[in-house]
């Protein structure tokens, strides 16, 4: 869409005066390539671990990623997020992962410094305005709303820039630099945002008068005309209600345009008028006089122009906002960086993680005993294991809580292939996927678990064959599933690539899979920087004796408990123990007796074939307790993260109610103290201008107006209402007019009985327009609904004068000045048409709501005269009516109230 020509824009005195707005915007309909690019990597932020990934291999690295677990590592993550993109990152897996080795040793950078920060960056007001910029440059006119968020997010973005400026200047030793390097070189768009925040009221979404010259020339002759138009109807309403044509001056607007009710039979009061509407009776006309057409054509217009202004100078943002999308975009980018490096500082905090180093395979020039090792990691713990356990220590404060066992990683130089061996249940997988995690959390640049300096290769693929790959849609047994799997990882690899293989050979016959394990991992070996398998076949951990490139672990077993202690021998071949720990779980003794005997028999000749009827029989038991504990931990996960999301919020939501009455508590003081410094001013002018022989009679009055300005003050100060045990007494009976305060709907706020008390214990109150049913022991008695005021004696800043006698408050009336005697819509109560006790409260409310020594207009009509009487006696005993009349003799309908 096209903005129409010369829109001259007012600016700020600290812009230059160069900037102006083109006199035309032109908003692409499309996105041009580099946009494009653009918006296709702002919708991932997850780069590809290296530069040609083919689709098999990413299909492999997110197999193994689900297979690790490391979704549930960055949904972790995702709770030390601060911004919502930051969130949405962790919360789908898609955590930056260095594509080479200097790019993850920069992610460790930020996460070191991330870690050192005194106080947490500020990303309170950064939005995820992807979408909105992305829409400005597809050509959709953005709102007041989506330009200002725009806005705001470029402002809070640079406030946390100036943020980690200070910290770093309080810390020059350049801690902190890997942060600043995030956010070095952007650009902060400040022209942009002094345009927005210029044009733009941000709180209450609209576009100021200020934005344009010919903006603020149309609205000031809209007011202009409004101003004139309000005037004349008024002055036509009071006429025709002089005349008998309408009960009270009405003036209100139909079909968007302004007009006057006047009785149908009294339509000739408004001769050449236009009849726009009329009531539900038809008893009722609204009309447009005749003078007041041409006013209402030059509202009508002023207000499409001033629409048609305002459109064009959102277009004219628009157009800026979609030109400087690429720098917006990079920002953004740059800012969930440097969110997603403090969320890797606060976790590894969280964790006591410890940062990770990577070692070069190749070269030994380390000078301590770490140097013979490619893999050097003492004391690691499982991550999700130790979040669970940091987890259930938060929310338990008597049991002690179990966290999980550390393991020590050792790999010599020069070591392709790790085989560990060892019992079911054991500690085989477990160790075999502490590792994978911990090299893809090194590569993401965050810190894991352990102890010392850990040192570890970088690898460029974390590839992995873990679980039953068995499938009945595809044919596939288990042997078929991890042959099938090995056959694509072997496609792939490469020699920086880490391959975690678990019971390799399984599923088939212990000869024959012993003899395609050797042959893979011989074949690895020749590939790849490192593999990790598991195994029960005793002859793949004699290969170390014969190749070089191959080391044994076993996983330690306690043969007087018949327990694994999940701790790894480096060097050791570890047995099955499978009749210790069938004996462990309650086996009959006869059949371990027996199978006893078949081993002896079976020695030495027919020890594979054992191996594999042995491996076989624990197989699908233990394939069985690895999925019930997986679906265990998922849901323990879920309730967890759920939990905790419900107390952040809860204890937000203090913090925002405190704020918001600290808030409100403070704009109201300051109102009074400015409408009491304004009174002091007008008394000054009085002292100093009467110096005459009136001057006591002047200063009387002044001072008597002060004291009731003071009055007022005092009644609206903020106060904390409490209640004593004595005002709850048994003996209150709520009766119909009663004002009484209610637990639970506000400490300042009055209701009004509307029903009387029923049989099971409770009454109808109405606090504005709402009603609601209440308990007795819940309401505390304010003020009666009869002549007789009582108040509670608890009720601070908020009683009533008593009553004076009918003589004092005459003389008082007659002594004191009230404003014209002009019935307006804003000082007159309608209580027509109203029952008795509707009719009291809508009077009370009127006449609480009346500014001091102004005049109440109580139309009551005369009917059956309940309301009437009602009303009359309701402003012979209030406090704040210092006297009464009617409107005029010839109107009895209608009753002057002065207000004191």
């Amino acid at each position: 869409m096209a903005a129409t020509t010369n829109h001259a824009l007012l600016l700020p005195v600290n812009l230059p005066s160069r900037i102006s707005f083109p006199t035309r915007v032109h908003l692409l309909h499309s996105p041009c390539p580099a946009h494009q690019r653009l918006i296709a990597a702002s919708s991932k932020t997850e780069p590809s671990p290296i530069s040609s990934e083919t689709t098999e291999a990413r299909e492999i690295r997110l197999e193994t990623e689900a297979a690790l677990e490391w979704s549930a590592v960055c949904a972790r993550l995702a709770d030390f997020a601060t911004t919502a993109a930051g969130r949405a990152a962790c919360g789908k897996g898609r955590v930056p992962v260095g594509r080479s080795r200097a790019e993850s040793e920069r992610l460790i950078e930020q996460t070191a410094a991330a870690v050192l920060l005194s106080a947490p960056l500020d990303f309170g007001g950064v939005e995820d305005v992807s979408a909105v910029v992305a829409a400005a440059a597809g050509g959709r006119l953005l709102s007041v709303r989506e330009i200002c968020g725009v806005g705001r997010s470029i402002r809070a973005a640079r406030q946390v820039f100036d943020q980690l400026h200070r910290l770093a200047d309080e810390m020059p030793d350049g801690r902190f630099s890997p942060l600043l390097d995030i956010l070095q070189g952007c650009d902060f768009l400040s022209e942009l945002v002094q345009r927005i925040e210029f044009c733009l009221d941000s709180t209450l979404s609209l576009v100021l008068d200020r934005a344009s010259k010919k903006l603020e020339t149309i609205r000031k002759e809209r007011r202009r005309n409004i101003e004139m138009l309000e005037t004349l109807l008024k002055d036509t309403s009071l006429k025709i209600f002089q005349a008998g044509g309408i009960d009270s001056p009405v003036v209100t607007k139909r079909r968007s345009r302004m007009c006057v009710g006047v009785k149908a039979s009294h339509k000739h009061l408004l001769p050449g008028g236009i009849v726009l509407s009329s009531s539900g009776s038809g008893a009722t006309y609204f009309m447009e006089p005749r003078d007041a057409v041409e006013l209402n054509n030059r509202e009508v217009k002023l207000s499409g122009d001033e629409r048609a202004e305002e459109l064009a100078i959102l277009g004219l943002l628009t157009s800026r906002i979609a030109e400087s999308q690429m720098k917006i975009m990079h920002l953004m980018d740059k800012v969930l960086e440097l969110d997603l490096a403090c969320a890797r500082g606060s976790y590894a905090l969280w964790t006591n993680g410890v940062r990770p180093g990577f070692s070069d395979t190749y070269s030994s020039s380390q000078s301590d005993q770490s140097s013979d090792y490619s893999v050097y990691i003492e004391g690691i713990q499982h991550p999700l294991l130790l979040e669970q356990s940091l987890g259930m220590a938060k929310e338990s404060t008597t049991e002690a809580t179990k966290m999980p066992v550390p393991l020590d990683m050792r790999v010599k130089n020069g070591t392709r292939i790790v085989v560990i061996s060892g019992p079911n249940t054991g500690g085989k997988t477990a160790t075999m996927k502490t590792l994978g995690l911990a090299s893809i959390m090194s590569k993401a640049g965050m810190f894991f678990p352990a102890k010392g300096r850990p040192r570890l290769p970088w690898f460029d693929q974390v590839l992995a064959d873990i679980g039953d790959h068995q499938s009945l849609e595809h044919s596939l047994s288990t042997f078929s599933g991890h042959i099938s799997r090995l056959r694509r990882i072997v496609e792939v690899v490469s020699k920086d690539s880490l391959v975690l293989i678990d019971e390799i050979g399984s599923g088939t016959d212990p000869s024959e899979g012993v003899s395609l394990s050797t042959s893979i991992l011989k074949y690895l070996a020749e590939r790849i920087n490192l593999a990790i398998v598991t195994t029960h076949y005793a002859d793949l951990s004699r290969l170390e004796v014969v190749d070089s490139r191959f080391q044994n672990a076993a996983m330690e077993f306690c043969l007087e408990t018949l327990q694994p202690t999940y701790r790894i021998l480096w060097g050791s071949i570890g047995n099955s123990n499978a009749l210790s720990i069938a004996k462990s779980i309650g086996f009959d003794q006869k059949i371990l007796d027996r199978a006893q005997e078949w081993v002896e028999k079976l020695r030495p000749d027919k020890q594979k074939e054992r191996q594999g009827l042995l491996y076989d029989s624990l197989l699908d038991e233990r394939n069985l307790l690895e999925s019930q504990a997986n679906e265990v931990a998922s849901v323990l996960s879920d309730v967890e993260r759920l939990h905790n999301e419900i107390w952040l919020e809860a204890e937000d939501l203090d913090v925002r109610v405190a704020a918001l009455r600290a808030r409100e508590s403070k704009k109201v003081q300051q109102e009074l103290k400015h409408v009491k410094s304004q009174m002091d001013m007008i008394i000054k002018d009085f002292e100093i201008q009467l110096k005459s022989s009136k001057l006591e009679q002047y200063n009387l009055l002044m001072r008597k107006a002060e004291a009731a300005t003071a009055t007022v003050s005092a009644s609206n100060q903020p106060t904390d209402i409490t209640f004593t045990d004595e005002e709850n007494h048994s003996s209150f009976i709520p009766q119909i007019g009663d004002k009484v305060y209610i637990q639970g709907l506000g400490g300042g706020t009055m209701a009004t009985v509307a029903e009387t008390l029923g049989e099971d214990g409770s009454c109808m109150v109405q606090y504005g327009k709402i009603k609601v049913r209440v308990k007795r022991n819940n309401m505390k008695l304010v003020q009666r609904g009869t002549n007789e005021t009582t108040v509670s004696s608890s009720l601070k800043g908020k009683g009533r004068t008593p009553k004076r006698s009918s003589a004092e408050a005459n003389q008082d009336a007659n002594n004191i000045s009230f404003g014209p005697v002009v019935q307006t819509s804003k000082n007159t109560v309608d209580l027509r048409g109203l029952r008795v006790n509707e009719a009291s409260y809508q009077l009370e409310m009127a006449i609480d709501a009346c500014r001091p020594y102004q005049v109440l207009f109580v139309v009551h009509g005369m009917g059956t005269g309940a309301v009437k009487e009602c009303a009359i006696d309701i402003l012979r005993n209030h406090p704040r009516v210092a006297k009464f009349e009617d409107e005029s003799p010839l109107n009895y309908g209608c009753t002057v109230a002065y207000i004191q």
